[in-house]
């Protein structure tokens, strides 16, 4: 006979899936627009009043930027402002990646037609004017740099795995036993030393030297490692170090019999970190935004490089070279994104390792992950729906234990299937 049972995992019963950093990119975003929006305005009216076509050129291509920016701007207003918004089944979290992808496809668009211009000079060389062309690209340069530094900090953030690193710990994977011997303590211990179980218990003088016999590590992939202890006088410290990922069933070994616990990786998942986690967690919209800073100024600086060749060496070719290899850059950059984006909007995993460690976490004891889905909500939050196969007499709350370790599951659905006779 099969029982099956489902449940679902709010947090805060809410679907608000917002990144962390939402209202604070949401600013920099618009100020951003602002300090475009004036430099516009000003090349546009200075070209007009003094008939300098090159002045009123850039300003228009300085209104493409803007729009660019009011696109990631209008979205980080519109999925604040209807993040409960009930029409929106899982709330507005993907609206950023939405407006990514659309950034995107622009500059997938202007890098075709910078490079057709290049082309076209190749082919038909047009009069420089030097004096107004490169003091246009030197301030249209400065005001990128000005955007990428009001952009900064919402796209990268640093992330050291280093034992000195204060910020990796492990202190939600302690785990607690009540045995003959009294409260016993597990957890894994990394600050300032390579990373170790330590095994603490409630009064140490109890404790004969016998007591801790064995500890084993069980991974997914069936690889299995054992640990010796050594008596530290207010703990008990494993003579082994524990080698990444910190994802594994442990059982530990006592005078009176063995416990089995799940640790989970957890506490990597840190947002803007180099690998898969970054996926789940990275602002695509603020990214956006940033690639379309940092695409205009490199063309600013090979404009200028080019430009100055051009001016010093007679070397009329360098101008157009420059704008294909700004061509090339821009359409990378661009494919990049809408490959990042496209994967979120089509819902596809986007963190493979996080889908093994669920199932890790789940199948550690002999249940089967039957199905299992994973896709991001919003940067920084997944959804999850799983099916389980157990013939012990488990129910919902019992798996929602174990998942509750993953701090980026913040909509998860479990159906439990009880195979029990």
């Amino acid at each position: 006979m099969k029982d099956i049972s489902t449940a679902t995992v709010l947090k805060g019963h809410s679907h608000v899936f917002l990144g962390t950093g939402h209202e604070q990119n949401e600013r920099k975003t618009w100020a951003v627009i602002v300090l475009c929006g004036a430099m516009m305005l000003v090349e546009i009216i200075g070209g007009s009043l003094f008939g300098s076509l090159a002045l009123v050129a850039d300003g228009l291509h300085m209104s493409t930027h803007a729009g660019a920016m009011l696109i990631a701007a209008l979205a980080y207003t519109y999925a604040r402002r209807h993040a409960q918004d009930n029409r929106f089944v899982f709330g507005t979290g993907k609206l950023g990646d939405l407006a990514g992808f659309s950034s995107a496809i622009i500059l997938a668009m202007i890098a075709p037609l910078i490079g057709y211009e290049a082309v076209s000079r190749f082919l038909s060389p047009v009069t420089i004017h030097f004096t107004e062309a490169i003091p246009i690209a030197v301030v249209g340069l400065l005001v990128n740099i000005a955007s990428a530094w009001l952009l900064s900090g919402g796209e990268h953030h640093g992330h050291s795995h280093g034992y000195g690193d204060a910020e990796h710990d492990h202190d939600g994977e302690t785990h607690q036993f009540a045995t003959k011997l009294g409260n016993v303590e597990l957890s894994i211990f990394e600050q300032g030393t390579p990373p170790r179980f330590r095994v603490s218990f409630e009064s140490p003088a109890s404790v004969g030297n016998e007591s801790i016999l064995d500890l084993e590590t069980r991974r997914a992939d069936g690889e299995r490692q054992h640990f010796s202890f050594v008596d530290r006088g207010a703990y008990w410290e494993s003579v082994e170090e524990i080698p990444e990922p910190h994802a594994f069933r442990a059982s530990l070994q006592l005078a009176d019999g063995a416990y089995d616990v799940a640790f989970e990786e957890h506490s990597h998942e840190h947002p803007g970190e180099d690998g898969p986690p970054s996926s789940a967690h990275r602002d695509y919209n603020i990214r956006s935004a940033y690639i379309h800073v940092m695409a205009d100024a490199v063309v600013s600086v090979l404009a200028i490089t080019g430009l100055v060749l051009a001016r010093t060496f007679d070397w009329v070719w360098m101008d157009p070279l420059a704008g294909i290899v700004g061509a090339v850059v821009i359409a990378n950059w661009s494919y990049g994104l809408v490959r990042d984006t496209g994967r979120i909007l089509l819902d596809m995993n986007p963190d493979q390792n996080m889908g093994a460690r669920v199932r890790a976490a789940i199948e550690c004891d002999g249940d089967q992950v039957a199905d299992l889905h994973l896709w991001r909500l919003g940067p920084g939050h997944l959804g999850a729906v799983l099916s389980v196969v157990t013939d012990e007499r488990r129910d919902c709350a019992f798996y929602r234990a174990r998942l509750k370790a993953f701090k980026t599951l913040s909509h998860v659905t479990v159906e439990v299937i009880n195979t029990a006779a």
